[in-house]
């Protein structure tokens, strides 16, 4: 059906990514782009036999008006909206999931700039990307969308019902433990600030008044920069873990007692020897840029190792394919089905880390130290053009098959050598092709980077390796 008002919509194509839409306020994300968002997801949740949609919105500036305009696109498509107002992505999950909406629509802008919002979607209890965001585009360009109707909206606070839930899963211990959390002025900080209140032992919260302008520093807890402050923090209050959330609160990252990160691929190992006590043999997720040192303690805690493609929403389908009950990602999305409900959730996620420290009986750090050490380079990024940069991951996989080489194609190439393991994937959201490596010495990193920049070369880049060791 077309809408008999007229309604038609060209998206900037840059806006409409893999798992989510995104772009700069005033310059390529508008308030129409917002409302076209609303009435045409909304024209397809109608089109499934759906009426019944949840919004919710982070702390940016711009994320009132930009919830504002998508939810009279949903009104405007017929659609029952309950506006649960400001607070993380993860308490939309949470609420569209127990209430079985229809669909559910974000605005976040995620750890982007303070300049940039964007949307997150839900079509029934299912991630809507891929595919999904690019026919909204389509049918948003040909006006292909319901006839207007006449919805409705109703603003609910949930975030009693979801502060209950997550605490419900707390199991205390006989530590008191004594924890810093920076939400970085994101969409986590009133809930956090709740949330502590409810918890035993000592809790700091840092940065925790929701503030678009991100004053404290940019809320991304993948980059050490960003956990500069909370690393000063937890030394300063002799505290056994600091905990930091991104701008929406769906990525957690993690400090031990010492002051040092643990990256995603660390902790998941903590996580998952914890849930592996409960569940002998489960299947265990990690995405493609993880150590192998995760995929070798899942083995060795009796569980079954799955590497498996980057990608939050394609983490989750296959978590619900596999009935995983656990399933992580380096860039710090934790995704729970045991005893919670398969979404990532930075919050849910520092409950269940915090329960697994009380458990171990050891210190954060100690648990840290006695993982083999390796020595790998951080997410190395080439600019590749977008019409490219799969083509080069392909022709390295095929000198590389050629070569009789160890080769795993589940997201791009993932090379195993004697030294170690380096991986080259094209990025799904920029042009970019995405590379690490991992060796158990500096000479063996070498030697992987080494090969990796000659695949590259062969492929007519010329990649700049400068700075690009780390240890953990």
């Amino acid at each position: 059906m077309h809408d008999k008002t007229g309604f038609s919509h060209q998206f900037p194509a840059s806006t409409l990514r893999e798992y989510d839409i995104r772009g700069i306020v005033g310059e390529t994300l508008h308030e129409t782009d917002a409302f076209a968002i609303g009435r045409t997801f909304g024209s397809m949740v109608a089109r499934k036999g759906g009426s019944r949609v949840i919004v919710g919105r982070d702390g940016r500036l711009s994320s009132p008006a930009m919830a504002r305009a998508v939810i009279a696109g949903l009104v405007a498509s017929g659609m029952q909206v309950t506006d649960i107002g400001c607070g993380p992505t993860p308490m939309l999950y949470y609420a569209a999931t127990v209430a079985e909406a229809d669909g559910a629509v974000m605005v976040t802008g995620s750890h982007n700039p303070s300049n940039y919002n964007g949307f997150k979607m839900m079509l029934g209890r299912k991630p809507f990307f891929g595919a999904q965001i690019q026919e909204l585009g389509r049918l948003a360009a040909a006006g292909n969308v319901e006839p207007e109707g006449e919805g409705s909206v109703e603003e609910k606070d949930v975030s009693d019902a979801y502060l209950a839930r997550l605490l419900e899963d707390w199991e205390g211990g006989d530590r008191m433990l004594n924890v810093v959390w920076d939400t970085g002025n994101g969409a986590a900080g009133e809930i956090v600030a709740r949330l502590v209140q409810a918890l035993p032992g000592r809790h700091m919260v840092l940065n925790a008044e929701i503030d678009g302008r991100f004053p404290a520093h940019h809320p991304d807890p993948t980059v050490p920069k960003n956990l500069e402050q909370l690393v000063a923090a937890v030394k300063k209050q002799g505290a056994d873990i600091g905990i930091a959330f991104d701008g929406d609160a769906d990525r957690i990252g993690i400090v031990d007692d010492t002051g040092e990160i643990l990256f995603g691929d660390q902790f998941l190992v903590l996580l998952a020897r914890d849930v592996l006590a409960a569940h002998p043999g489960a299947m265990i997720i990690a995405d493609v840029k993880a150590s192998q040192v995760l995929f070798d303690q899942i083995a060795a805690a009796g569980g079954t190792p799955l590497m498996w493609k980057t990608g939050h929403s394609l983490i989750k389908s296959k978590m619900a394919e596999t009935g995983a009950p656990l399933a992580g990602e380096m860039s710090g999305h934790i995704f729970f089905a045991d005893k919670w409900y398969g979404f990532d959730d930075a919050i849910y996620a520092a409950i269940r880390v915090l329960n697994a420290v009380n458990r171990s009986g050891e210190s954060v750090s100690a648990f840290r130290k006695s993982l083999p050490q390796v020595i790998n380079t951080p997410e190395l990024r080439f600019d590749c053009a977008e019409d490219r940069k799969f083509e080069v991951v392909a022709e390295v996989a095929e000198r590389l098959r050629a070569d009789g080489a160890t080769v795993s194609e589940t997201d791009g190439v993932r090379v195993t050598t004697e030294d170690g393991w380096w991986l080259l994937r094209a990025s799904n959201t920029q042009a970019v092709l995405v590379a690490r490596a991992e060796a158990g010495s500096a000479e063996g990193l070498a030697r992987l980077k080494q090969i990796l920049a000659s695949q590259l070369a062969a492929s007519g880049l010329a990649p700049d390796f400068s700075g690009a060791n780390s240890g953990h």
